[in-house]
């Protein structure tokens, strides 16, 4: 049974903290929770922070897809990262 991996995606602004949980069912409900940030004036996110956010998002996407389908050294079973994360 493949196992689901929780990705951890964050921004650090100043003080403060923006830090995203998603798992790969997730990704559009995680890029339009970016964009409601970005959209709310009474938060210090931007649109700049939602592009970079949501290219990471996109990348972390396609990286898991080619290490899913690329097999590891020595094993026939495919690679899989239980948590990948990423930091602006």
């Amino acid at each position: 049974m493949p196992q689901q991996g929780i990705n951890v995606l964050a921004l650090l602004k100043g003080n403060e903290r923006y830090v995203f949980l998603y798992d790969d069912r997730s990704i559009e409900q995680v890029l339009q929770t970016i964009g409601r940030y970005a959209a709310d004036p009474e938060l210090s996110f931007t649109w700049y922070d939602a592009a970079v956010l949501s290219q990471r998002v996109r990348k972390l996407m396609a990286d898991a897809t080619a290490t899913d389908i690329a097999p590891s050294a020595g094993s026939d079973e495919p690679t899989h990262n239980r948590i990948r994360r990423s930091a602006a």
